[in-house]
């Protein structure tokens, strides 16, 4: 079945809006344990109640059945919060009870609190897990005729990767550690990913906004289903001249192609980009003025969901 922009969009952004469907909303929220942290009057993330659960009664854990939250406490400061947050996530593992786990990163991500600052840090594969806002960096890279047609860099992801594999990506895409900028992260990602000599990346990349978005995890995702997953990707824009080809440069990457925006729009519909990756492209559409509020019925919807307001702290 082919996929309208708008079906897209509500793959990606599927968590239910408050101003929408005020019932749906409150339904999904009351069936999480809302993750808040001693000493902070704010919720960081949802948990399923089978994640919840496996922390009842653990150290530095408090749940309240009535109040439906899980407090992560005994700790004064971030360094003391990610040590216990490690332990936790690697006894997780330990138990082999789940399987977003066996895709263990080495990777910490950052996790914040109402004023920005940092409350700890924790492996990239447990974040889902305790529904935490996640940073990265996706980048669109392009090439333009002397006739001024538009040309858009696409890689396939390697069929053997864990979490959409065989699927279409953006030229670049990569998550944030911890403590790292996300420029930095993309000049990094774009040689580790598409070849791209870091001279060329610095001098031409523009950065472009952001796409924020709240994803609930299916089967293409890898691990446990319905994990949620809030998210912010910096977005950046790279017009290469025709002489330089990314190439993979590790085995994340199966090949890149050189496709026009029709073709890009065709994989579109058939669903063939990555959730997040479709989200990205039509962003970068938009700015382009591929898509327009004349050929784009939805327009307005679109444009509103690809730069949702979370409803955790962020950066």
């Amino acid at each position: 079945m082919s996929r309208s922009n708008l079906d897209l969009v509500n793959e990606c952004d599927g968590f239910p809006y408050h101003q929408v469907d005020a019932i749906a909303y409150a339904q999904h929220v009351a069936t999480y344990y809302h993750f808040q942290v001693e000493g902070f009057e704010c919720t960081i993330g949802y948990l399923l109640p089978s994640v919840a659960e496996v922390l009842r009664g653990l150290p530095n854990w408090e749940l309240d059945d009535d109040e439906r939250t899980i407090t992560l406490i005994g700790c004064n400061n971030a360094p003391e919060r990610t040590v216990a947050m490690t332990a936790t996530a690697m006894a997780m593992k330990a138990t082999g009870h789940f399987k977003v786990l066996e895709k263990w990163r080495n990777e910490q991500y950052g996790v914040y609190g109402p004023r920005q600052q940092l409350l700890f840090d924790l492996e990239r594969s447990a974040t889902p897990l305790f529904g935490l806002v996640t940073y990265g960096v996706h980048m669109n890279a392009y090439v333009k005729s002397k006739a001024g047609e538009l040309k858009i860099w696409i890689p396939r992801r390697a069929k053997t990767k864990q979490t959409y594999g065989g699927m279409l990506d953006n030229a670049v895409a990569g998550g944030i550690s911890s403590g790292e900028k996300p420029y930095e992260c993309l000049v990094r990602e774009s040689s580790e990913e598409a070849s791209l000599q870091e001279d060329i990346v610095r001098k031409n990349v523009k950065a472009a906004g952001t796409v924020t978005y709240f994803y609930i995890r299916d089967e293409r995702a890898g691990g446990e289903t319905n994990l949620l997953q809030p998210e912010c990707q910096y977005v950046y824009d790279l017009e290469l001249p025709e002489d330089v080809i990314p190439k993979p440069n590790d085995d994340e990457v199966e090949q890149f192609y050189l496709w026009t925006v029709g073709e890009v729009r065709k994989a579109l519909a058939r669903g063939e980009f990555k959730p997040n990756c479709a989200m990205v492209m039509l962003d970068f559409f938009i700015r382009h003025g591929i898509i327009t509020p004349e050929n784009e019925d939805d327009y307005i919807e679109i444009v509103s969901r690809l730069h949702r307001r979370l409803e955790f702290p962020t950066l």
